[in-house]
């Protein structure tokens, strides 16, 4: 299984409505991938930034390349994801998993 990990950071009057995004339209519409086994979604308030990490996992790096495209560590983000986010990584980082809560 594949791990995909991306970072991005928004203010804190936008963390709520970027959430909301994510967890109503961007995750679920992510279900329609061939391949894609979920995703864990992350927040960080403190600081002056909310900080989002998102681990969506996929069975493989074919079934992430149906996802992303053939560039598939470039970031995909909406348009009305940027209108929420101040920064992101525009790339994101891929890894084998090695082990699940599954696992033990």
């Amino acid at each position: 299984m594949i791990a995909r990990i991306w970072h991005g950071w928004t203010t804190p009057e936008n963390a709520d409505a970027y959430e909301q995004l994510l967890r109503a339209h961007v995750l679920p519409g992510i279900h329609r991938v061939p391949g894609y086994r979920g995703a864990y979604l992350l927040r960080d308030d403190a600081g002056a930034e909310v900080a989002f990490v998102t681990v969506t996992l996929f069975d493989s790096l074919d079934a992430v390349r149906e996802f992303a495209g053939e560039d598939y560590e470039a970031a995909v983000v909406l348009p009305e994801a940027r209108a929420l986010l101040t920064r992101f990584d525009e790339r994101s980082r891929h890894y084998e998993t090695l082990a699940t809560p599954d696992d033990g």
